[in-house]
């Protein structure tokens, strides 16, 4: 069976890809950080121009989907007037730029953010994929998220690290950007268009030696959903945001910004856990433990609905859950215990694997799943 294709790029602004339920439109807030203002002007363009949602990505933007193409200029001017858009559309699609929702303004994330956002220009074109990341605070958090080129904490100082390579370069804060640009230009030089990020090229193409040897720092496991000395951490049940829920949070507790995060979660700047139950505020919430994509009717390529099912399963099953509406697997890249795959109106079902493993079971309708085939 033939898979379903796997887009190379990815919407932003200014470039919306178009799917079953309308243009799907990918915001890139600069250090992940909105305004009150920001975020109420979103999620009145969310209701206005789309289907009332903001979705959270795992590279910590925000997409609205369902907008009309007749309504993408509307949309278009409306972002530009919240400041969330590029002056030149090229610079766009470099801003994958991943950092730490906890920085501080003024410390070393902060400054290496500003510092590569003033020199995106000197990037080489790559792959829209490719992706950095900034994690420089005194423990990693972005260690297992997606990302080509890191700057982050080693063992003993600033490394700058290669994905999928276990050491990186030393650096430090005046030569980091220059650095990052150096492996930028190498990974271009690289790209096949079998391997077009890092963790694939570096198993066939060796570093060059300086990039290697200083000692990375161990990842640590992204932070709960609570109280945190930056404000609450509150989920979102398959980052999916109720535009109007969170404009009344933002509104009640009078927030002055939000950060994204790249786990399905938000930091409410100096604010409190919400009472509303379109947010999640338990740590040990089932549907945290669950990806789901959007799936039918919302994707042109499942033919299978995914959340309903997903939110049903997510307390009868015991540790990770992905449900993916075809073979593409965008919700989770990452194995799961038990992953759910839907072809031809069913699903497959692969336990401990992903989408590309070969399932343990096949054809299998959610009245079977349901009723304890899994």
């Amino acid at each position: 069976m033939t898979a379903p294709p796997v887009k190379g790029w990815c919407p932003g602004a200014y470039r919306p890809m178009m799917a079953a339920d309308g243009l799907v439109v990918r915001i890139r807030p600069r250090l992940a950080r909105l305004t009150a203002a920001q975020v109420l002007g979103l999620c009145d363009a969310a209701q206005r121009y789309g289907h009332g949602y903001l979705d959270l990505t795992s590279r910590a933007n925000l997409q609205i989907r369902g907008v009309a193409p007749d309504d993408h200029g509307a949309l278009v001017e409306a972002l530009g007037g919240l400041g969330l858009l590029d002056a030149d559309p090229r610079m766009e699609g470099r801003r994958n730029i991943l950092v730490t929702p906890f920085w501080q303004a003024g410390d070393s994330t902060h400054r290496l953010a500003l510092a590569l956002l003033d020199r995106l220009a000197e990037l080489p074109d790559l792959p829209a994929k490719v992706g950095f990341a900034i994690d420089c605070g005194e423990r990693l958090v972005l260690g297992m998220d997606s990302a080509d080129i890191r700057i982050e904490q080693g063992a003993a100082g600033l490394i700058l690290r290669a994905e999928g390579a276990t050491t990186g370069r030393a650096i430090t804060e005046d030569s980091a950007i220059d650095a990052l640009i150096d492996m930028a230009h190498w990974l271009a030089a690289q790209v096949t268009p079998e391997r077009r990020r890092m963790a694939r090229l570096v198993t066939a193409a060796p570093l060059p030696s300086c990039w290697a040897g200083a000692a990375a720092s161990p990842p640590a496991v992204p932070p709960r959903i609570g109280l945190h000395p930056g404000g609450a951490l509150i989920g979102a049940a398959f980052g999916h945001v109720d535009a109007e829920a969170l404009a009344q949070v933002i509104a009640a507790q009078n927030v002055a910004a939000i950060r994204l995060t790249p786990w399905r979660m938000l930091v409410l700047e100096e604010g409190a856990l919400p009472e509303d139950p379109a947010f999640v505020t338990s740590a040990v919430d089932p549907l945290m433990r669950v990806d789901a994509c959007p799936g039918a009717p919302f994707c042109p390529s499942a033919s299978v609905a995914t959340r309903e099912l997903a939110r049903q399963l997510a307390p009868r099953v015991t540790g990770t859950l992905h449900v993916s509406g075809c073979a593409k697997g965008c919700a989770r890249q990452k194995p799961a215990d038990m992953t759910l795959i839907g072809r031809g109106g069913r699903f497959d079902i692969v336990r401990r694997g992903c989408v590309e493993d070969k399932p343990d079971q096949n054809g299998q309708t959610p009245d079977d799943i349901l009723a304890g085939a899994i």
